[in-house]
């Protein structure tokens, strides 16, 4: 499968969009994650949007800094066109009215094509990815079938990593304690709730090696100091493909995670912006960042035209998605910063 997937080839002509031609020096900065991730998206994205509308891009990185976009907006000076938001940044900048609102027009496409991801009003959905469970098939052939075996110790002896984060943790730590997946913030919203994902969290605390970055769960495996460990499933991929790590992953409860792209308010460059949102919210194009990186896209019509290779190490499959933690971003908007400081205070027992 994953030989299939390293068949890389450019955009079909049915991806390319009629534009009027751009004038010369017309160009965008739009600002993303780095790595692999933004690689791909050059590949799948900036370069053939360069090549069609002849509108150069500029692409910087970012770590989310909600902070710097509030202050470009307020002080009316904004020097970047297009943001790569990711799920939490994107709800939040949009709360704050950071985001211009998406005209569904000027993008030309039906926002029912994007499912629950296309409920933001400011973002334009472009990929789907997830946190998963790995755990390394040479060192634990019969491994974790569900959340609850995560924080079994007694089945899975041995230490296993998490996110250093309340977000996802505390899900996790009520579906381990047989929450139904559909029950959890409305069991995470009261007062019990919290009491009891935290005295579940007690149960592995002192076995938790808590990491901080995306690649440190791809070394605690390799380097065996855990059993199994969340992860974001594109490193865990990335490991198997490029590493030739024997790593697998595990989806239940997998948290659905979208990457939007949005437009800060007073982009010096809003018809350009546009004419990107809509061509990246077209089916092919969606499509083909999977030949480089397997995030799934977010136009429905999108999945028809994916390498059947790839579709194992999608987040969006039918049987991913029934599987799946449907989060709740404005659930974490409203009570995130309490429950970040209970989990501040709980680590520091």
């Amino acid at each position: 499968m994953i030989a299939g997937f390293l068949a890389a080839t450019g955009l079909t002509a049915s991806a390319l969009m009629s534009v009027a031609p751009a004038f010369a020096g017309d160009q965008l900065t739009i600002v993303s994650w780095g790595g692999a991730y933004q690689a791909a998206l050059r590949k799948a994205y900036f370069e053939p949007f360069t090549k069609t509308t002849g509108i150069k891009i500029a692409d910087d990185e970012w770590n989310g800094e909600a902070a710097k976009v509030r202050a470009m907006v307020d002080s009316k000076a904004v020097s970047w066109d297009v943001i790569d938001g990711g799920t939490s940044a994107s709800w939040a900048l949009c709360t704050q009215g950071m985001l211009e609102t998406i005209d569904w027009k000027r993008v030309g496409i039906d926002r029912a094509k994007f499912g629950s991801e296309g409920k933001l009003d400011c973002g334009v959905p472009f990929q789907t990815n997830s946190s998963i469970v790995a755990y390394d098939k040479d060192k634990l052939p019969n491994g974790p079938k569900t959340i609850a075996d995560l924080f079994d110790t007694k089945k899975f002896p041995g230490k296993r990593g998490l996110w250093k984060n309340p977000y996802i943790t505390l899900e996790w730590a009520l579906i381990a304690d047989d929450v139904p997946t559909n029950d959890v913030y409305r069991v995470l919203g009261t007062q019990e709730g919290i009491d009891r994902a935290f005295r579940k969290l007690d149960t592995i605390k002192k076995d938790v090696v808590w990491w901080t970055s995306g690649a440190q769960p791809v070394q605690l495996l390799a380097d065996g100091q855990v059993v199994m460990t969340m992860a974001y499933h594109g490193r865990i991929f990335s490991a198997v493909k490029d590493d030739g790590k024997h790593f697998e992953m595990m989806w239940d409860a997998a948290p659905a995670g979208w990457g939007y792209f949005v437009i800060p308010k007073g982009s010096p460059h809003l018809d350009d912006a546009y004419k990107f949102l809509a061509f990246i919210s077209k089916p092919q194009p969606q499509a083909d960042l999977t030949r480089y990186i397997p995030y799934g896209p977010s136009n429905r019509d999108a999945m028809a035209l994916v390498d059947p290779a790839v579709l194992p190490f999608l987040p969006n499959t039918p049987e991913h998605e029934a599987l799946a933690l449907d989060t709740d971003q404005l659930f974490w908007i409203e009570n995130g910063d309490d429950l970040r400081q209970r989990f501040t205070a709980w680590l520091a027992k």
